[in-house]
């Protein structure tokens, strides 16, 4: 049986949550692969994946091998969610528990382990390049990699934004990097109230690490969502919803979260919207 994060504390999975596998395989269809384990320049190295096995391949979404020398990582679009994908996500939804919010005493960003590191058991860990640019590398088209870092950091590019729908420009610097934000899907204080808190550290960090988890977004409006759950706050790109809601399930499955009676209700309604 798949142990949550590889390691010497090892944490079985209950068997209801191996059917996110089959999730996160379907997720892939939906233009949203996780990145492969290869390090900038290098060849694959042997990952454990956290509770099943990794939604994406070394593909872009268009079916053509992932490009030579940027980490093997694999693009994203704003494909929607096919029924099939969304009657599986309904499925995993079911099984989740429903609970009220713990507390949220004692929540802090480190308690989720160092921002964007490479020191983490999930697919890109340990590749010699922080997380935040495997993202941007998976995410971002017409990039500009930064000469001497081995094909890391990501200077400029094109994100076809999931949550607005537009195209945005992205320039590394003090004043434009803020344009695009990696997001938490499940954000990390919706995680902490609804079970990350019993979590070891090298989970949560597992979690703040995971592509499946993560989205390079639009600045602000990643900002204004901050730690809000379905219930609260959906992607302004009405296509994007059932994608985006589908994927708050895998994560949550993955991750023995749990979602609040009205978070339940929302998710619902938009997967069964889903055409």
């Amino acid at each position: 049986m798949p142990s949550l994060i590889r390691g010497p504390r090892r944490h079985h999975l209950p068997a209801r949550v191996l059917a996110v596998s089959a999730l996160t395989t379907l997720l892939a269809g939906c233009g949203l692969p996780a990145l492969t384990a290869t390090s900038p320049g290098a060849q694959p190295h042997a990952s454990t994946t956290v509770g099943g096995s990794d939604p994406g391949s070394a593909t872009s979404s268009s079916g053509t091998p992932g490009p030579s020398g940027t980490g093997g990582t694999t693009r994203t679009s704003t494909a929607l969610t096919t029924p099939a994908q969304a009657r599986a996500a309904l499925a995993q939804l079911e099984r989740l528990p429903v609970k009220g919010r713990a507390p949220k005493t004692g929540y802090a960003r480190d308690r989720f382990g160092t921002s964007w590191t490479d020191d983490v058991d999930v697919p890109g860990g340990h590749n010699g390049c922080d997380t935040r640019n495997d993202v941007l590398r998976r995410d971002l088209t017409a990039q500009r990699l930064k000469s001497g870092t081995h094909g890391c950091v990501v200077l400029s590019g094109r994100l076809a934004d999931p949550y607005t729908g537009r195209v945005i420009a992205f320039e590394r610097g003090a004043s434009t990097s803020s344009k695009v934000q990696i997001d938490h899907v499940v954000a990390l204080g919706d995680a902490w109230v609804k079970g990350a808190q019993q979590l070891t550290p090298a989970q949560r960090t597992a979690l703040a690490n995971d592509p499946l988890n993560l989205l390079a977004v639009d600045g602000p409006t990643n900002s204004a969502k901050r730690d809000s759950d379905a219930a609260s706050w959906l992607p302004p790109n009405r296509a994007f919803r059932c994608t985006y809601v589908a994927r708050q399930v895998a994560v949550k499955t993955r991750y023995h979260l749990w979602v609040t009676a009205a978070e339940k209700s929302q998710m619902a309604r938009q997967l069964g919207a889903c055409r």
